[in-house]
């Protein structure tokens, strides 16, 4: 109690609390600018007869997580320590609080002001913040909706995204040497080049690459004509144009690794590809396998001709055939002892050691390959690894449903393309593994996206414990009764849910079984 009544400020002669106002914006609405917060934030405080002494913002940062929001970080340090001089926190609403994927992260900041006895109310909300069972069941979904929203867009750029890379339109990224980024109007007429750091004004614009100037076009068509023809390493390749006073497009010297780069970049054959590192949502950056990438062939003016281009890539991929898999992982052991890390870069700028494209056609991935060396990144990508392993299970499952089901006497054909089981030509089923996912506050939270395209009239959830391994449950999700896209489900769900769960695939192989009905005869 002595801990809870430390930040209970002392009120002034005229009765009046006082509150610390939190705002937050990242690039939504003008209904969402921290000056419009403040407005409605200072309106609340007055008709609930308080000052705001203090105000914390957070402008142009995501509320996806904590990381990088320094004014919430601080705070949480003020309330906790006892140094705030406020006993309620104003917010605008729900959302501005943040938009974390996991709705108890959100609450678990809440409650820490709350066990120091500092209040958090949302002013532009219809509910009181008072700890009752309805404010708690609001502000539940509020928090899930808020997430959710984040998600819904997330995937909405995304496609986005891919669609304008079939398009040839440029996403993202510097042109790299020998290349320049040019905005195109609806039409496809150039508008004008845009320089190193500089942004289209227009939404309705889009970028395109096109050839560079000629010496730098000249530059990178001998860096190819000396890797393929000549024989010449890209450390010798980078010694020479360092000695001719030839600068990077970052004004930087020649290495190793950014003449390796322009020697296996497709963008100089005029091919626009994209997805290679996904960073969704401020999670984890992940390299996606070649099978995720987004790809247009001829989108661009190449620079060089398709026939050399791949010949560069096959002597680079060559070199590490000739090595045996021993070979190669002692080489990456020998960099990681000089260096005390690895990292792609790392990999790419190593004198005599194969590229870190090698290293991913040869075993897999990198982190499989680090996995063999007993490294352990910094960051945990376990879970690239426990997409992978799903991926690689997900037939057996589908299998296994399919013979159970015929094992009961139905007719069940499986669709080679989408991998949907037609059932006695009567509905169709879609199998989706959902790995578990461990949250901060020590719960398990499994996601299950609904493939609506396909139209199936049942998924099947598969619940995957936590090694990725063995199956815990199976959710019999009829589409009828589901009408999102994902369905998010923890250790313990409300009733609705529960009635669908099951431990096996009997009640699948039940629905699937035939019954002959009394009286119709069959030939």
């Amino acid at each position: 109690m002595e801990r809870a009544s430390r930040n209970k400020a002392p009120q002034d002669t005229g009765g009046r609390g006082r509150a610390a106002a939190y705002v937050r914006m990242s690039t939504e609405h003008q209904q969402y600018s921290t000056e419009n917060q403040k407005d409605v934030i200072l309106a609340f405080a007055e008709s609930r007869n308080l000052d705001v002494v203090r105000v914390y913002a957070d402008e142009g940062k995501s509320g996806l997580r904590l990381d990088g929001r320094d004014s919430l970080k601080a705070l949480l340090r003020d309330v906790e320590s006892g140094a705030a001089d406020f006993s309620v926190i104003l917010v605008y609403d729900v959302s501005r609080w943040g938009r974390f994927q996991d709705p108890d992260e959100s609450a678990s900041y809440e409650i820490r002001c709350k066990h120091v006895g500092v209040r958090v109310l949302y002013c532009a909300e219809q509910f009181e913040n008072d700890g009752s069972p309805v404010s708690s069941i609001i502000k539940s979904v509020k928090r899930t909706m808020a997430g959710e929203y984040s998600r819904e867009l997330s995937v909405k750029v995304h496609a986005g995204q891919c669609r304008h890379i079939r398009n040839g339109f440029r996403q993202g990224g510097p042109a790299g040497y020998g290349l320049r980024r040019v905005r195109v109007d609806q039409s496809g007429v150039v508008k004008g080049e845009l320089s190193r750091g500089e942004h289209k004004a227009i939404q309705t614009d889009r970028v395109i690459l096109i050839p560079g100037p000629a010496d730098e076009l000249a530059i990178v068509r001998g860096i190819y004509r000396q890797f393929v023809e000549e024989g010449r390493s890209e450390t010798e390749i980078a010694a020479a144009l360092n000695e001719a006073g030839v600068l990077t497009d970052r004004d930087t010297l020649w290495t190793r690794g950014t003449v390796h780069q322009i020697l296996i970049n497709d963008k100089y054959v005029g091919d626009n590809v994209w997805n290679r590192v996904s960073f969704k949502l401020k999670q984890e950056r992940v390299r996606n396998p070649p099978a995720s990438w987004i790809r247009a062939d001829n989108a661009f003016e190449p620079i060089v001709d398709r026939i050399i281009f791949e010949a560069a890539r096959q002597i680079i991929l060559a070199r590490s055939y000739r090595l045996t898999d021993a070979d190669m992982l002692d080489a990456l052991r020998k960099l990681l002892l000089r260096y005390g890390y690895l990292s792609g870069i790392v990999i790419d700028e190593a004198l005599g050691c194969p590229s870190s494209s090698a290293y991913t056609s040869r075993f897999g991935s990198l982190l499989r390959t680090y996995d063999l060396i007993g490294y352990t990144p910094a960051r945990d990508y376990r879970y690239v690894e426990i997409n992978r392993r799903l991926r690689e299970l997900h037939p057996e499952v589908v299998s296994l449903a399919e013979r159970a089901m015929a094992e009961a006497g139905a007719r069940v054909e499986r669709d080679t393309v989408s991998g949907l089981l037609w059932v006695n030509e009567e509905f169709k089923v879609s199998l989706a593994l959902s790995r578990c996912r461990p949250t901060e506050a020590g719960s398990n939270r499994w996601i299950i996206r609904f493939d609506n395209a396909l139209r199936p009239d049942i998924t099947v959830a598969v619940r995957m414990e936590l090694d990725a391994k063995s199956i815990r449950d199976y959710y019999l999700l009829p589409a009828i009764d589901v009408s999102s896209d994902i369905v998010r489900l923890g250790d313990h769900n409300d009733f609705g849910f529960e009635a669908y769960r099951y431990e096996d695939l009997g009640m699948l192989c039940h629905l699937a079984r035939r019954v002959p009905l009394k009286g119709v005869s069959y030939e």
